[in-house]
């Protein structure tokens, strides 16, 4: 079976060749092919990885799924290439109900088990997941979401080593980077590799005891994804729901930072079990953190906590204390919003470093004062998940993308 991520060379693909393609496959009429009916949008090819839209009406998208997957079925007999993505998007009427997917029976049967914390003991399963429509992923007991309002306060560095440190403290944890634009955990992880695949299912990578899934893995470092919303929600789902698992306890999703598609999907189609918070002291970081963690509320996802990275500098000749982007800004907040406060992770070289190198503290420094500052963190969450039941019984507000 050929590999999704070959490295041989693949043969030119054009634009034209797949319109031809799909010029084969029959419209909801079975008269006319999706090509001349206008349905297919957004064409893009990349090292033989073919994406496109196929426009239906919302209410139809369940019922033309098996259209989807003729049209990906169609593109893939060209040869050279080597993974095709089609998206079914389009625009609901005001007043009309939300599609929901409705879930296959191995879906139904498969909602997780409760999280057990380390003495064995659980709690009830989230059966209301799957009566909501939210839909858990086989394998994996509890998904939380690490997220931030803005971008630079250390998100994915904190994720890394959160997993990490789950991990350390007796869960089977993994990681999924959800930064479509912007991954972070090959250079984080030091992984060069790639995923294989069978099927349409990927393999995942592994590091330092967690597994891993990243769009940084399917792409070169330097290479911008340049995507839609539509496009940049498939492939999020894919990561999540296409990927050998096999059994987690806890799967860490770094969120992209801000409130847009990528957490909405997560919250409209995850049971998630709770999201955490990261922020840096400053005021005006603080306010963005305030944003995402409100966004996570009125989608009725429970906040676990929050955290204030690069809380303090502690100069590594002279040890004189220096708080550059102040200090306790966001214990102060997360007093003030009623939500826990995780701990405080100070702005030091070492963490730095190790992460460029690809050896975050957790695993290159396990015994030292900033291993310990995580594991405490991981920790509280354990605690916290353990309070909240392990996933959420209750049903957010449904999410149409117009």
């Amino acid at each position: 079976m050929r590999s999704t991520f070959e490295e041989v060379k693949l043969a030119e693909i054009s634009k034209e060749q797949v319109l031809e393609r799909l010029a084969k496959v029959r419209g909801p009429d079975l008269e006319s092919d999706i090509v001349s009916m206008g349905m297919v949008s957004g064409v893009m090819i990349d090292d033989g990885k073919v994406i496109f839209s196929i426009n239906v009406p919302a209410e139809k998208a369940q019922e033309l799924e098996p259209l989807r997957v003729a049209a990906e079925q169609s593109v893939m007999k060209l040869d050279g290439v080597a993974k095709v993505l089609a998206v079914l998007t389009g625009e609901r009427k005001a007043g009309a109900a939300p599609v929901r997917p409705a879930p296959s029976p191995q879906q139904a049967a498969s909602v997780p088990p409760p999280m057990q914390n380390r003495a064995g003991a659980g709690s009830q399963p989230p059966s209301q997941s799957a009566q909501s429509g939210k839909i858990g992923v086989p394998g994996i007991k509890s998904i939380i979401a690490v997220a931030s309002g803005k971008g630079g306060v250390g998100k994915s560095t904190t994720s890394v080593n959160l997993a990490l440190a789950l991990n350390r403290q007796g869960l089977k944890a993994g990681i999924l980077d959800a930064d479509i634009y912007g991954p972070s955990m090959p250079r984080l992880l030091g992984i060069t590799d790639r995923p294989t695949a069978n099927g349409r299912v990927l393999d995942p990578l592994e590091s330092f005891g967690i597994k891993v899934m990243s769009m940084g893995f399917l792409v070169e470092e330097e290479t911008p994804m340049i995507w839609r919303g539509p496009m940049v929600i498939s492939a999020l789902t894919q990561m999540l729901r296409e990927v050998a698992w096999g059994d987690l306890d806890v799967l860490v999703v770094d969120m992209p930072p801000g409130t847009g598609d990528a957490q909405l999907t997560m919250a409209q189609q995850v049971p998630l079990a709770g999201a955490v918070i990261v922020s840096t002291p400053q005021d005006i970081a603080l306010i963005d953190a305030r944003k995402g963690l409100n966004m996570f509320r009125k989608v009725e996802v429970p906040i676990l906590g929050i955290i204030e990275n690069m809380s303090t500098f502690i100069c590594p000749n002279c040890g004189e204390r220096s708080d550059i982007f102040g200090h306790g800004g966001a214990r102060e907040e997360a007093e003030r919003l009623g939500v826990p406060f995780l701990g405080e992770i100070p702005l030091h070289m070492d963490i730095r470093s190790n992460s460029d190198a690809g050896t975050p503290v957790v695993v290159s420094e396990p015994n030292g004062d900033h291993a310990t500052i995580y594991r405490g963190i991981a920790d509280a969450v354990i605690a916290r998940l353990e309070a909240e039941g392990s996933g959420s019984e209750t049903k957010g507000p449904d999410i149409i993308f117009e």
